[in-house]
């Protein structure tokens, strides 16, 4: 059969680029094969192995300007014109080194491509594939990255996948990320790895003391980790060295951190090199530290050479090619004391290094050898071209599409499921878990996330934490293992155990969950690999200083689920011979505890309740410690519902009497009032996320939700006729006006969050993020800044109160405000809402009387207080993990693409700009389903 690999750059190193090449030429002794790069950058390749496959180009860069390879009666101003402007076909963000010249050379190539199978090697070129190929052509999309953890460049992946014939990843755990994103959408999808490459490869005879790593000088590739950890070990390792091939941006960064630990004879920054075989036959070891890789060819080329490896076992990538203890070493991520010691393991034992390498070098063309992997996608080729023609694949592809856009997909926002940094579960633990799920009677267990995972739609994140907290503690109090339960500040579980009973607690855990889907993370394991566990095998764990328990929960559209982050840590600690100062005291194997990482002994003093169960702790904890916070914290919303009869009546009549011009239909005019049910979502981050909070205040224009469960005390609904101090100030719809009066709420707690309904709760959090124990508030300074000039009527509305705040903070202070806050919970004080109430009473008056917002307000709860706070000692600054949405900009919706995947926000807020370029109806849709995918789980707020 013919077959096309469509390449950006063909001449170009990069992995990419060298695994085309190798797989091409493995399958060109049986097939027509050729490569077809958008882009000439140079005479020839720059990988020898690409020099020996067909090739074609479609855009010269070579000369002196952009033009076509074809032949062309373009002129030069005519090619220079077309390589200015922006891709129509391709988005900047996805690829930005498209234009519109390469979209006329691909329409035309790709349009009239005779093939039988097209493989793209970027989420841009799968992009312009699925628009641009003939339908009788079979389109297959090959992922060299961990999509998962693909940032705006991997938005065409979800988009344009259903519109494809397969997607191939390199790896299982990748393979079920997309399974997990795309449902019912997803095109045939496949996992083969990388081949070796061709050609003799010279093998190291481990003699020497070099260890060697190659990898482009981005952050992302943690050179400095290695750097550091060799370091470590230099001064007991003098006749090693360390040799670094590879340039980028973080060179200079990697020099001063050379010369910055004396290591300027020792470790060398060399460049790239064209002939990396030649560099690993004369290697004894290789590092590979990683923040993330898809299927690194650096490591096949690597164990070609006979040479073994430490790596981080990371999202994809080393765990699927090192053989734990075979030949190389796994250690945590990031953890580069770990990195240090498997280093230093192999540097000192020449014994193990040699049979590692031995291993490896035979084990890479077993497993990944060409005749193998070439062997699997002709398989797919061969099965895909057999129905080529066969009517029901076109309409199956035409329901996939249909399916992703009913599901809540744009072109901009898709539906994902979270990212897992977990390595999926190896052949021995895979097999046991098919078995559980064949035995599992209810029919809710789901492989997910390469493990077994129970489905269920009504698990709270604060509950899955109990859960977890309380399948450790029954393990351990029905075979008689004495624990300890700690306190670190964190919104998960911590026990700890003496070191002498970890054989007895392993094996509790053992027993008790055996055939149970529950599984543990193990800590800093000291002779296997890292990674989770089914519980029932820890009595194979050994030496391991810890092991974090969790039950995979997942919800039915997999866009929610809880893993090791709400797991029940149990701590192995030990009597630390070397803590002369704390004779017999036990230590934490890692991190610290709120009354620090030392303990007389672990023997239970005292009782700490959690949920309904008391568990035993130690005296130290129970006391009233110096961060702790025991005041109440409440929660205060405004809220509108626009699209009420009686309040666009009351409103329209506020307008007229303001001589204010009135459409008099349903839109109010104002983005501000728009209700899309975002209050549900906000109260469900709220209980998700911050159960801490007491009481929730409901501030509305004598308006509620219809689904909201009244009967819950947490829930209090308040007039805005029970707060504003006149009368006559009402009816308002001024949020400036109403947030002025928030502190005449009956019942309202000294310290609360002021949020609007468009701000959630992205990620577990404690109320230290918003206060100090002393009650301190905090606030979020924005880098906005507000304008330094006068007052205006150009002024938006918030930069006119803005402007108010910093004329009556500099009469009263001296002090010139100069920036505002951000979208963020406003944690505030009642009483200095009051003060400044009293303070200001002729600007806060005349604020609250404003129907509308107006030039004169004063923006009280998001700006004012936390000036004022400041000045007076009542509110510090702080900082926190925030985005702002707006979803009236397309651009934006790939942002809620990545805080689906990757929940790494703790708070967000999602707002639309008055002047949007996204319509309303997909604004909505693309909100709702954005929502109900983060928060899937019901509140108690929300009528049965």
């Amino acid at each position: 059969m013919k077959i096309t690999f469509l390449l950006t750059w063909g001449d170009e190193m990069g992995g990419t680029e060298m695994a085309a090449y190798t797989q091409a030429t493995h399958l060109m002794p049986r097939h027509q094969v050729e490569v077809v790069s958008v882009f000439k950058t140079r005479p020839e390749p720059f990988f020898e192995i690409g020099r020996s496959v067909p090739r074609r180009y479609l855009v010269d860069r070579t000369g002196p300007f952009e033009q076509p390879v074809r032949a062309s009666d373009l002129s030069e101003q005519e090619c220079r014109t077309l390589a200015s402007l922006p891709s129509e076909i391709i988005k900047p963000s996805w690829e930005a080194t498209f234009d519109r010249l390469s979209d006329i050379e691909m329409s035309a190539a790709l349009g009239a491509l005779d093939t039988d199978v097209l493989i793209t090697t970027t989420p841009a070129l799968m992009a312009a594939a699925a628009e641009l190929a003939p339908a009788r052509v079979i389109t297959v999309h090959q992922e060299h990255r961990a999509s998962q953890l693909r940032g705006s460049t991997g938005e065409p992946l979800l988009v344009y996948a259903p519109r494809i014939d397969a997607l191939v990843s390199l790896t299982e755990r990748t393979n079920d990320w997309f399974a997990d994103s795309l449902g019912a959408a997803a095109p045939e999808l496949v996992a083969i790895p990388n081949a070796v490459p061709s050609g003799f490869r010279p093998r190291s005879d481990l003699g020497g003391r070099t260890i060697v790593l190659a990898a482009r000088m981005t952050p992302e590739k943690q050179l400095d980790h290695a750097i550091e950890a060799f370091a470590t070990l230099a001064e007991d390792h003098p006749d090693w060295t360390m040799r670094i091939f590879g340039d980028g941006p973080q060179e200079v960064n990697l020099r001063r951190l050379i010369d910055g630990l004396a290591l300027h004879d020792r470790v060398q920054l060399l460049g790239r090199s064209a002939q990396m075989e030649q560099e690993w036959a004369k290697a004894a070891l290789a590092v590979l530290p990683s923040r993330n890789e898809a299927f690194p060819l650096v490591l096949l080329e690597v164990f070609a050479a006979g040479v073994p490896v430490v790596a981080y076992d990371i999202v994809t990538g080393p765990a699927e090619i090192i053989r734990h203890g075979v030949d190389g070493l796994l250690v945590p991520a990031a953890d580069k004391d770990s990195l240090a010691a498997a280093m230093a393991k192999l540097m000192e034992d020449d014994g193990t290094r040699r049979a590692y390498g031995a291993a490896a070098r035979t084990g890479v063309h077993e497993r990944f050898g060409s005749t193998e992997i070439a062997g699997r996608w002709e398989a797919l080729f061969t099965r895909l071209v057999a129905r080529r023609d066969d009517p029901r694949r076109l309409a199956q592809r035409a329901d996939r599409t249909a399916r992703r856009i009913a599901a809540g997909g744009t072109r901009s926002f898709n539906i994902s499921a979270p990212v897992t940094t977990l390595a999926q579960s190896a052949d021995e633990q895979k097999a046991r878990e098919v078995l559980l799920q064949a035995q599992d009677r209810s029919g809710t267990l789901v492989r997910t996330a390469g493990r077994l995972a129970e489905v269920r739609d009504d698990v709270l994140a604060p509950r899955m934490a109990e859960w977890n907290l309380e399948l450790a503690t029954d393990a351990l109090t029905a075979h008689g293992v004495p624990y300890t339960l700690l306190r670190d500040g964190g919104t998960s579980y911590r026990i700890a155990v003496e070191v002498e009973r970890r054989a007895q607690t392993l094996d509790a855990l053992a027993t008790e969950l055996h055939g149970k889907p529950v599984y543990a993370e193990l800590i800093a394991p000291n002779g296997v690999a890292p990674g989770a566990w089914l519980a029932e095998r820890l009595g194979n764990a050994g030496d391991v200083a810890g092991v974090r328990l969790f039950k995979p929960v997942t919800t039915t559209g997999r866009t929610l689920r809880y893993g090791p982050a709400f797991g029940c840590t149990i701590e192995f600690w030990a009597v630390s011979d070397e803590d002369e100062e704390f004779p017999g005291w036990r230590k934490a194997p890692r991190g610290s505890t709120l009354v620090g990482p030392r303990l007389p002994s672990l023997e239970a003093t005292a009782s700490l309740r959690v949920s309904e169960r008391e568990h035993p702790t130690a005296a130290a904890f129970t006391g009233r410690l110096m961060n702790d916070i025991d005041f109440p914290i409440d929660v205060v919303y405004t809220w509108v519902d626009d699209t009420d009869p009686a309040w666009q009546r009351r409103r329209d009549e506020a307008r007229r009497a303001a001589g204010i011009a009135t459409s008099g239909g349903a839109d109010s005019g104002d983005v501000r009032f728009r209700n899309r049910d975002e209050l549900r979502y906000s109260l469900r981050s709220l209980v998700m996320y911050a159960p801490w909070v007491r009481t929730i205040h409901l501030v509305t224009d004598d308006q509620a939700p219809d689904w909201l469960e009244l009967a819950d005390p947490r829930i209090k609904l308040v007039s805005h006729r029970e707060i504003f101090a006149d009368p006559d100030w009402l009816p308002t719809f001024n949020s400036h006006a109403i947030e002025s009066q928030l502190h005449r709420i009956d019942g309202l707690a000294e310290h609360f969050l002021y949020l609007n309904d468009d701000v959630f709760i992205g990620r577990p959090v404690t109320p230290q993020a918003f206060f100090d124990s002393n009650g301190t508030a905090h606030h979020f300074r924005s880098p906005t800044a507000v304008p330094p000039s006068e007052l205006s009527d150009d002024d938006e509305g918030y930069f006119a109160a803005a402007k108010n705040n910093r004329t009556v903070l500099q009469r009263e202070f001296g002090r010139i405000a100069t920036h505002s806050f951000l979208h963020a919970p406003h944690p505030l004080r009642r009483s200095v809402l009051e003060e400044i109430s009293e303070k200001f009473g002729a600007e806060v008056a005349a604020t609250a009387a404003n129907p509308f917002r107006a030039a004169t307000d004063l923006s009280v709860t998001s700006s004012l207080h936390h000036h004022y706070g400041y000045l007076t000692g009542r509110s510090t600054p702080s900082s926190i993990s925030c985005t702002y949405v707006n979803v009236g900009n397309a651009q934006h919706h790939t942002v809620l693409s990545r805080l689906l995947a990757t929940r790494g926000r703790t708070v967000f807020c999602i707002g639309e700009s008055a002047e949007a370029e996204v319509s309303v109806t997909e604004q909505d849709r693309t909100l709702r389903a954005f929502l109900e995918a983060y928060y899937p789980v019901p509140s108690p707020f929300e009528r049965a």
